[in-house]
This record gives structure tokens, sequence and C-alpha cells, in this order.
């Protein structure tokens, strides 16, 4: 896929790829931008750290979907 204002793939970053098995790798939300919102569309789970519960996107790979970009752009513009 052609880099674009919906796609960007850093294979020059040194996490690149941060997931892996993805073909395409949109590299454009490297931060989750959906990481704040208590419930999003990715596959995430709270674990505990340091006696804290916290949420771990570590098997997520929604926002690197080049297919999600408009969905990702759509759920920010809903967020208040």
């Amino acid at each position: 896929m052609k880099n674009s204002y919906c796609f960007f793939e850093n294979r020059d970053c040194e996490y690149f790829p941060c997931h892996k098995g993805l073909k395409d790798f949109n590299c454009l939300f490297c931060y989750c931008p959906l990481y704040a919102q208590e419930r999003c569309p990715g596959k995430y789970e709270y674990i505990e750290v340091n006696g804290r519960q916290i949420k771990s996107c570590m098997d997520c790979t929604f926002p690197h979907l080049p297919e999600n970009y408009n969905k990702i752009i759509r759920l920010l513009g809903k967020r208040q």
C-alpha cells in the first residue's frame, strides 16, 4: 500500500512492526488515539501492574489496519 494521508508505514522505526502478522501495517496511529476511551473497538484487556489496573493493547491491531482509518476518525469526532 502506498503512503498517503490515511496510511503511513515506517519500516525504519526501531519498533516496526510493533504487532506481528499484518500485511499492510499502518503506523499513522502509532500511539492509539482511542487508548483513553473506556471502551474502544480494538482488542484490549485490563491487567494488573504494580497493584494498579491498566489497559493493555498488546494484542490489538485495530489502529494499524488500513481499512480502520475512517472508523477511527469517526470515533474521534464523537468524543467530547
